[in-house]
């Protein structure tokens, strides 16, 4: 080894979800919305004055903050905005969790929160889940840097209530408690409420899944204001132009349109009780989800074999060959059309299997 490369920084990296792209493919790996923007998107992106690229973006993103405080009713010094809901946890790890304790979160869960946490340096404890795949609150009762909650969880797609977030906050008064809810949109109840009680609260969301906009990268924290300084005095100490024009203005006309949104997320419900019967039908058990996906395992197909048989049929689900969760598929809700193209492959590999 060279010396130059000894100061190089070594950390395993986030894997994402494959990206394919093959004529007549369904892709259901990644927990993207199967349905395009709000029409108010699509109209200002046909208006958008290219002209304005050649100028820096507000660096406060004042406008798509705006929309966001008065979405939410928060004064506007409490909503931070970053480039996806990654870029406002990776930046809330560098802000936040400093000490020599470590921080928690669980042993199944997002698995980028480790990746944050080795590349800078922080403790991390990691709680198991139980036989369930249920947090047990318990675990979070002692000293800490921090915490980390998914809620609803991913992979596992299990969402707990306010009144359990809540416990955690009360038994943590003492450390920042950051509330992922990427997916809180599919049938969860927001913590958002608790930051008037609870100024140790950090709420992050996103445009990607609910909103239909994983492309334009658009994520969001809510908190107390002087957690919101903090997030944004680092911002401005590492990158002060995060948000590109077109993420700040597309991402104000999602927001108005609150009629299409609830549409489309009525849609993905529907569709979601719609296949997890099918999918009950055929020999899977899964657990009750309260996201935009299904995690499932079947009771006598190994799910690698079932990944890679719908792989051939250019179906994508995503596989996780990791303990305890190597034997599940975490199933991305599509269209009406998609999941019935899944469930007729699902049927073949079902019954070939059987023979």
């Amino acid at each position: 080894m060279k010396n130059w490369e000894k100061n190089i920084r070594k950390v395993i990296p986030y894997v994402p979800g494959e990206q394919p792209d093959a004529p007549g493919m369904v892709k259901l790996n990644t927990n993207e919305n199967p349905y395009p923007p709000a029409p108010g998107v699509r109209k200002a992106i046909q208006e958008f004055q290219v002209d304005k690229l050649k100028l820096y973006p507000d660096p406060t993103a004042g406008i798509l903050v705006k929309a966001l405080a008065d979405y939410y009713q928060l004064k506007e010094d409490q909503v931070f905005v970053g480039v996806g809901s990654d870029d406002v946890l990776a930046m809330a790890f560098m802000t936040f969790f400093n000490s020599d304790k470590p921080i928690l979160f669980p042993d199944i869960t997002y698995s980028f929160y480790d990746v944050w946490a080795e590349l800078l340096h922080i403790p991390y404890e990691r709680p198991v889940l139980n036989e369930d795949f249920r947090i047990r609150k318990e675990d979070y009762y002692r000293e800490n840097g921090g915490i980390v909650i998914a809620n609803p969880n991913a992979p596992t797609s299990l969402y707990e209530d306010v009144g359990f977030i809540r416990d955690i906050l009360e038994h943590n008064q003492d450390s920042i408690v950051i509330v992922d809810e990427a997916y809180i949109d599919f049938g969860g109840t927001s913590s958002l409420d608790l930051i008037k009680e609870f100024d140790n609260l950090l709420v992050v969301q996103t445009f990607s899944k609910s909103r239909s906009m994983a492309g334009l990268r658009i994520g969001y924290a809510m908190g107390s204001s002087v957690l919101i300084k903090a997030l944004n005095d680092v911002k401005y100490s590492y990158n002060s132009y995060t948000m590109n024009q077109t993420s700040i203005y597309f991402g104000v006309e999602a927001v108005k349109d609150e009629a299409y949104f609830k549409e489309c997320l009525g849609r993905i419900i529907d569709t979601r009780e719609w296949t997890k019967k099918e999918l009950g039908k055929l020999g899977f058990s899964f657990l009750d989800s309260k996201t935009n996906f299904i995690f499932a395992a079947h009771k006598d197909i190994p799910a690698e074999e079932i990944f890679l048989a719908l792989k051939a049929k250019n179906i994508f689900v995503r596989y996780f060959n990791k303990p305890r969760i190597s034997n599940y598929l975490r199933i991305t809700i599509g269209t009406g059309e998609e999941m019935e193209k899944l469930v007729k492959a699902l049927k073949v590999i079902v019954f070939d299997a059987s023979k």
